[in-house]
């Protein structure tokens, strides 16, 4: 015995140019019937909150499904799945589609080569389906925009929600953090977890959505604009506190990616920053503030 509940929509063109657009949600639980063998067009996040059962991939491989965990079916590759007969499952599922789907893949939030992702958790992840359901309501005139909207925010809150990422972080990525202003390669990088590059390349994509090089990349540069922003250290200074030996080298791979040069962001920085600069560390538990302008006429 099983209990269901489902609504689909059909979102117009203009909707789909938002990016992402929501086709239909459910909530259902009990010994439901087994899915597939099928192929869809679109794609569908099928999140098991309680129970436990199957996913069979196209080559007639089992993949055991325990609760809370994540099912991706996505367009064009065949599917079959179901829970315990004798237990059943608790599940809620969400079928979207559209052109923002394809950078999402790219950076990790869908992934079409892992079918079955074990989550930490399912309450932030149904609280975004919560949200689709009740935009879902019958006479709704932002129905489309809602649930479109919501359908963002549920891929943020799985990929939050994903088991391999915990409340302390990736273990390799904490690791690249720590050695990220050291001037070693992405294979030095790698045989110090005793990895190939290849094996850091797929573990930071999953845990950070990049490639190790951007990964290790955006932490310099961040660390860069601090220093820019927050110290009067010379630009050749700076360089070299975030790994790079040759400042002019620094300089261009700054403007190339800030879209600035470094002197520029420090003169920009330093005008948007009320009282000028301080070398002091700010005490966390008493932190600066900013006193609100005065409304007095002059």
């Amino acid at each position: 015995m099983y209990h269901t509940w489902m609504r689909y929509f059909t979102p117009g063109p203009a909707h789909r140019k938002l990016g992402l657009v929501c086709l239909g949600v459910g909530l259902q639980h009990g010994t439901l019937p087994p899915v597939g063998p099928r192929t869809l067009d679109h794609h569908v996040a099928v999140v098991i909150s309680a129970g436990n059962g199957w996913y069979r991939s196209p080559d007639g491989r089992d993949t055991p499904v325990t609760a809370p965990a994540l099912i991706w079916l996505v367009p064009g590759i065949p599917h079959h799945y179901g829970p315990d007969p004798d237990t059943g499952w608790d599940e809620s599922f969400v079928d979207f589609s559209g052109p923002a789907t394809a950078p999402y893949t790219e950076l990790g939030y869908i992934e079409p080569d892992r079918p079955v992702v074990p989550l930490a958790g399912t309450a932030s992840v149904r609280a975004a389906v919560s949200r689709i359901t009740r935009a879902a309501r019958h006479g709704n005139p932002l129905l489309e925009v809602e649930t479109g909207a919501a359908v963002h925010e549920l891929l943020v809150a799985l990929r939050r929600a994903r088991a391999d990422v915990g409340a302390d972080g990736d273990p390799v990525l904490n690791a690249l953090a720590r050695d990220a202003f050291q001037p070693l390669s992405v294979a030095e990088h790698a045989s110090r977890h005793g990895m190939t590059p290849a094996e850091l390349r797929t573990a930071v994509r999953r845990g950070a959505g990049c490639s190790p090089k951007a990964y290790l990349l955006g932490i310099r540069l961040g660390r860069a604009k601090e220093l820019l922003a927050a110290t009067e250290l010379p630009v050749a200074t700076v360089a070299r506190r975030v790994g790079y030996d040759d400042p002019a080298y620094f300089s261009r791979l700054f403007t190339r990616r800030v879209g600035m040069a470094p002197v520029r962001f420090r003169e920009q920085q330093g005008r948007a920053v009320p009282g000028g600069w301080s070398h002091q560390i700010p005490d966390p538990e008493h932190p600066p503030t900013i006193s609100a302008p005065s409304t007095r006429a002059l």
